[in-house]
């Protein structure tokens, strides 16, 4: 089964930083919980995003075991979009779209995940039992550091 994730939040910044900061890959492993132990192992000579661009991973999202993962960038709409594809990792799915609206506070940021876990009926079983909490609470901790990181909001 696909499941579907969407957030969405506003910056104080212009859309030159917000895509800087989020079309760099090198930029992932400040958003995501240190727990995960998430490593960038693709050496990027620059940070220009670009469709087909490979990304491999490492992390541990469960029992601290890693996890190799790769990503493929399927889409790229300069300063408006882009998409990561899993190619290999622990989903059955992933498909994570990122989007950017300009507005008079700054960018609205937007992200749909589309995703499915596999092994079928065990893993809908996993999905319900902590899958679904993982991926929220790893949202959640992105939603912090950002707030402290572009809107000036202490870390609480």
């Amino acid at each position: 089964m696909v499941h579907r994730l969407y957030r969405e939040q506003q910056l104080n910044c212009d859309i030159e930083t917000a895509w800087k900061f989020f079309s760099s890959a090198n930029n992932l492993a400040v958003i995501t919980p240190k727990d995960m132990n998430f490593t960038v192992l693709t050496k990027l000579e620059n940070d220009e995003i670009y469709k087909g661009m490979l990304i491999d991973y490492t992390v541990s999202p469960v029992f601290k075991i890693p996890m190799k993962w790769q990503t493929q960038i399927t889409q790229v709409d300069f300063q408006r979009s882009f998409t990561d594809f899993q190619q290999k990792g622990p989903y059955k799915l992933w498909n994570h779209y990122h989007e950017f609206i300009p507005n008079e506070n700054g960018v609205l940021i937007k992200d749909t995940v589309s995703y499915e876990i596999p092994m079928g009926f065990f893993g809908e079983i996993a999905h319900q039992l902590f899958v679904k909490s993982k991926l929220k609470s790893i949202f959640d901790f992105r939603h912090e550091v950002l707030e402290v990181m572009f809107n000036n909001k202490r870390k609480e």
